[in-house]
């Protein structure tokens, strides 16, 4: 096991002393549905995913390093199956399920990213799919979803409730609903992306997430407090979008509604119940940035690093490289969660200089 020594400067987020926290939770069993969980859950769900997922590269850049004076390490989930995280959890879930369970497959709602992912591992373990994605979802996200296989069924996401629709199928089909980050086996899944990036650069000071509903933020914070337990931890979400942020300052889930945003994958009303039971006692904090930094952190990855990230997937970088976090001098893991974005779509946004 890793350890991360103690900070002699403890870091510094917009203006506050990081406070350390330690996540304590109950390991007696409890129904899956009320189950947080732990790091030997993420332990089991990597186990679980090897072979089927892929160990994503962990990738640096002195350009980067240079301007935040830090030592940055990206963990580049972009290049994952089904070009995001997602795909961990998806399969995690899916896999967990008994043969009884399958029979009638799965459903699932999502804006892109959880659609595809739950598609293809549902492929690959043969295993129907049925996906609820709004109409407005990324071309390239929807196709990708009906290609690997998957039944998709639209829905407004200003005007329905996509938790209900799905809800409402998976009863009249007999199937089980995997939703996309308020489940313990996705969350647990999700957690095997920070595990991969700690055992490969060993000890780090700060560790920065991306933050939509939750799913990567909670289980990197249960593979980071158990491998790294003195980092800090942070999630970063779209400016006009913080819930999350609201919720840990307040101590409770907060709702608002739903935002918009460039980062598509971040466009939730409130984190889940079991993504917040872990986020309240393990991550030090929340803090968001704008679309034209996420403009601006993508045509970075493009021009210095050749390669596509997606808006939500930059998050977490454009908080470091933009200066909303201090991290002078420290080790740093970052996630970029995704790099599911259409040429076309990819072009408009950065010929906007």
């Amino acid at each position: 096991m890793l350890h991360c020594r103690a900070l002699e400067n403890p870091l510094t987020i917009r203006g506050h002393r990081a406070q350390w926290r330690f996540l304590v939770v109950n390991t007696a069993p409890a129904p899956a549905s009320s189950r947080i969980p732990t790091f030997d859950d993420v332990r089991t769900a990597r186990a679980r995913i090897s072979g089927a997922a892929h160990r994503t590269p962990v990738l640096t850049s002195r350009t980067a390093d240079a301007g935040t004076e830090a030592t940055i390490f990206f963990k580049a989930e972009n290049l994952q199956r089904a070009g995001a995280f997602k795909f961990r959890g998806a399969y995690n879930a899916i896999a967990a399920l008994d043969a009884h369970s399958r029979q009638n497959g799965v459903v699932a709602f999502s804006s892109g990213n959880h659609a595809q992912a739950l598609a293809y591992a549902a492929r690959l373990q043969g295993v129907s799919a049925t996906v609820v994605m709004p109409r407005d979802a990324p071309e390239i996200k929807v196709a990708a979803t009906r290609g690997y296989g998957a039944e998709i069924v639209f829905y407004d996401r200003y005007t329905e409730d996509r938790t209900e629709i799905s809800l409402r199928l998976a009863a009249e089909r007999g199937a089980v609903l995997i939703p996309p980050y308020d489940h313990p086996d996705v969350i647990a899944g999700q957690g095997t992306a920070a595990l991969e990036l700690i055992e490969d650069v060993g000890e780090i000071d700060l560790l920065v997430v991306p933050l939509g509903g939750g799913g990567l933020l909670a289980g990197s914070a249960l593979s980071a407090r158990a491998l790294s337990p003195t980092c800090t931890i942070v999630g970063v979400e779209p400016e006009t979008g913080n819930d999350g942020q609201q919720s840990l300052r307040k101590g409770e889930v907060v709702k608002i509604p739903v935002p918009k945003s460039i980062a598509d994958g971040a466009l939730v009303t409130h984190v889940g119940d079991h993504n917040f039971a872990i986020l309240k006692n393990a991550v030090d904090d929340i803090v968001t940035v704008t679309d034209a930094q996420l403009v601006e952190t993508m045509r970075f990855f493009a021009e210095r690093m050749k390669m596509i990230v997606e808006p939500t997937g930059c998050l977490a970088a454009a908080a470091v490289l933009h200066g909303a976090i201090a991290c002078g001098g420290k080790r740093v893991g970052i996630l970029l969660s995704g790099g599911n974005i259409d040429l076309k779509t990819f072009s408009a946004l950065l010929g906007g200089r």
